[in-house]
């Protein structure tokens, strides 16, 4: 399979953004401007295609208030610069389907999928002409798909959308559905530090241990371009590979019950970290085993 074309930008949702609609932003441009400034809109800007003169369009289907997420997203992206973006509120596959959605979908440079429940993205989303654009702009054009929470969960082809984090690793306790395909043989969860779940990657990677397990942390994620994976933001990403797994007692227990993992590894990724996906081998950017250059 070629190579997409695009670059792909998910993040594991954001705690230290801030609020737009703060009364007192100004005063605390520093604290609320935390998110960004470390690099995450600002590398969605920088990385897409006409820079602050690329036309953005915040998808924002996955939420339950729309109007609310949406606005703070359009008033960040032009807080650093950007000079078109637009909210494109999706309520139906009606719409979805309708000639004025792919148009938008078609003059975009950017889509920004906000959080809110994946369910609902790929169950409005899946399939339409809409879903259908995203796909092929990805693939050979220099457009970016970006989400982040529920935004980046559905950005692969299966996805977690339930499951609890406490007992993720009892047998049969996280559902998995098709996402939106963008990046195949990976599986993301998000929150993902702060909210505990690294259990959930766990039995799904032990499910399928074809699959690399990515979570993300708040106020972090990961580029993806050419097959590397780069990290960017304050926090951590957690990769999860299945493919040394020695045994486990999955098809040998009943549903509800604790399921064993020999030989799983896990890696830890912060900011500049690279990880190949087609060598498979993680690059730590600040290493404190690189090479000392000898003098001449």
């Amino acid at each position: 399979m070629t190579k997409p074309v695009g670059k792909l930008i998910v993040i594991g949702g954001a705690v230290n953004k801030g609020s737009f609609a703060e009364t007192d932003f100004d005063q605390n441009i520093e604290k609320n401007l935390n998110f960004f400034e470390r690099g995450i809109l600002r590398k969605i800007i920088n990385e897409s295609k006409h820079k602050e003169n690329s036309v953005i369009e915040i998808i924002t289907t996955a939420s339950q208030i729309p109007q609310i997420v949406g606005s703070e997203y359009k008033k960040a992206f032009e807080f650093l610069g950007a000079k078109n973006v637009n909210i494109l509120d999706i309520h139906n596959r009606e719409e979805a389907n309708s000639d004025a959605i792919v148009a938008r979908a078609n003059a975009a440079d950017v889509v920004m999928f906000t959080g809110g429940d994946q369910l609902r993205l790929t169950s409005i989303l899946g399939g339409t002409r809409f879903h259908d654009t995203i796909l092929l702009k990805y693939q050979e054009q220099d457009f970016i798909y970006s989400g982040t929470s529920a935004g980046a969960a559905a950005a692969s082809e299966n996805m977690i959308y339930q499951g609890s984090s406490s007992e993720a690793l009892l047998k049969g306790e996280i559902k998995t559905t098709q996402g939106l395909g963008l990046i195949d043989n990976v599986i993301i969860d998000t929150h993902f530090v702060q909210r505990g779940r690294i259990g959930r990657l766990f039995q799904a990677v032990v499910s399928n241990p074809r699959t690399l397990g990515i979570g993300l942390g708040e106020d972090t994620g990961l580029f993806i371009y050419n097959d590397v994976m780069t990290a960017v933001g304050s926090g951590l990403v957690i990769l999860v590979d299945g493919r040394f797994i020695k045994d486990t007692n999955l098809t040998n227990i009943n549903l509800g019950e604790p399921i064993s993992i020999d030989n799983l590894t896990v890696h830890v990724m912060s900011m500049n970290d690279h990880y190949d996906l087609t060598t498979k081998v993680l690059t730590i950017e600040n290493s404190q085993f690189n090479p000392i250059p000898q003098e001449k």
